[in-house]
């Protein structure tokens, strides 16, 4: 309930925007963070596990951290947008 009471005093211009919106991204970039070094862990224990897939693994690798920056990267845009 109170984070509707305080969407509305944003959008009333009741609350300063700028730190709603520092707050939600440090909030938003946990995800990509925890997924990014939850990849590159198992991608190095991958490796290590069949070295001769190596470079399999680490093309995935690299897709999936591009994937999961690109995450972090639209959050810290949306309150430009916005």
């Amino acid at each position: 309930m109170s984070a509707l009471l305080l969407a509305q005093a944003a959008a009333e211009g009741g609350i300063d925007n700028a730190g709603l919106a520092a707050i939600g991204y440090g909030i938003g970039a946990l995800g990509p963070g925890i997924g990014i070094g939850y990849l590159v862990g198992q991608s190095v224990q991958a490796m290590a596990r069949q070295p001769e897939a190596a470079g399999l693994i680490r093309a995935n690798q690299i897709l999936g951290f591009a994937f999961c920056e690109a995450l972090a990267l639209i959050g810290l845009v949306m309150p430009f947008v916005y």
